[in-house]
């Protein structure tokens, strides 16, 4: 059996021509001058595995230790052979294109990986915004007319964002990240995106972006309601600290934790648990492990870690990841 332990991971990052260095500004990473759009933290995926850099299994990968002890590591959730979940940060420097994914009943229909995702907002530029979903009574008819005219953005709903927003956006809504947003991304673990419309922008070789309209029409959702921000749910109070439901779904679930002392932890062992330091600074600790974590950071707690306690250096707020059952 492997070793159990909290489990750290090197950040994956992509260079996307609508990032910035706003993530390794915010976080002190130090890395060269360029474009880190997005830092993939917690992925199991060929394109962006994550590679554990701690403990025992320093240098292997994700999937390699799920595919040996699955119930270990992930726990009773997703399929049991991959990490179900891609936790990611964005940095929108620029809007990101106008695209959709599919749905768990229209990617079985139509293809491609199902992806439902939410947004934690950790920084917004005054008047950011994020489009989420079309405006009523749009028909396909008039949607193709506008991609065709280049006035889609007309067809969007737009909600302000500021830090500590939270939005849920199920696959087959339509939707675009806006500039001058810093987000985590909790989402199912899929990389399929149908772009519809990229704003008039050209990639690095001067050339428009490619478009999948026809996918994109395939998955939509038309009647899909007016979407909100996620009003977070007060859980309860322990001395100083204080617990929040930032969001729950049968894919998912996010709270937050605002600690100014330590938070014992006991848990059922169905699901890991994935911890992001927004603020502050903490340390997991276990009979045999600690691991400091500073803002910035995640760290993955195995299914059958199922008891461990975060000591508080700096008064922190942490974002916890897990999957309900």
């Amino acid at each position: 059996m492997n070793p159990v332990y909290p489990l750290l991971f090197k950040p994956v990052y992509q260079n996307y021509i609508w990032g910035g260095d706003r993530i390794p500004r915010t976080f002190n990473r130090k890395l060269p001058d360029g474009i880190y759009a997005e830092s993939w933290e917690v992925s199991d995926r060929p394109e962006g595995m994550s590679v554990i850099e701690n403990g025992a299994l320093a240098g292997q990968s994700l999937a390699e230790v799920i595919q040996r002890e699955p119930e270990t590591y992930v726990g009773a959730v997703g399929d049991g052979h991959r990490f179900p979940l891609l936790i990611k940060l964005i940095d929108a420097r620029e809007t990101l294109s106008v695209q959709v994914h599919p749905n768990d009943e229209s990617a079985e229909l139509c293809g491609g990986e199902a992806k439902t995702e939410m947004w934690y907002v950790l920084a917004a530029d005054d008047g950011a915004c994020v489009y989420a979903g079309l405006k009523p009574t749009v028909s396909e008819k008039v949607f193709r007319e506008a991609v065709e005219h280049n006035s889609l953005g007309e067809l969007l709903n737009v909600l302000p964002v500021k830090a500590g927003d939270a939005i849920f956006m199920p696959g087959g809504r339509v939707h675009a990240i806006g500039a001058g947003c810093l987000l985590l991304e909790v989402q199912q673990n899929s990389n399929t995106t149908y772009r519809i419309y990229d704003w008039g922008r050209v990639g690095a070789d001067g050339q428009p972006r490619p478009l999948h309209l026809e996918q994109a029409l395939s998955v939509m959702e038309w009647s899909d309601a007016t979407p909100s921000r996620v009003e977070p749910r007060l859980l309860g109070h322990m001395e100083q600290n204080e617990l929040r439901e930032i969001l729950a779904c049968p894919l998912f679930r996010m709270e937050r934790l605002t600690l100014k002392e330590a938070w014992p932890t006991a848990h059922d062992g169905l699901s890991f648990q994935v911890l992001f330091v927004q603020k502050g600074a903490v340390s997991v600790c276990t009979d045999t492990d600690e691991v400091k974590l500073q803002a910035g950071t995640c760290c993955m707690i195995p299914a059958a870690l199922t008891a461990y306690s975060i000591d508080v250096e700096e008064a922190a707020e942490v974002l916890r990841i897990t999957v309900p059952q």
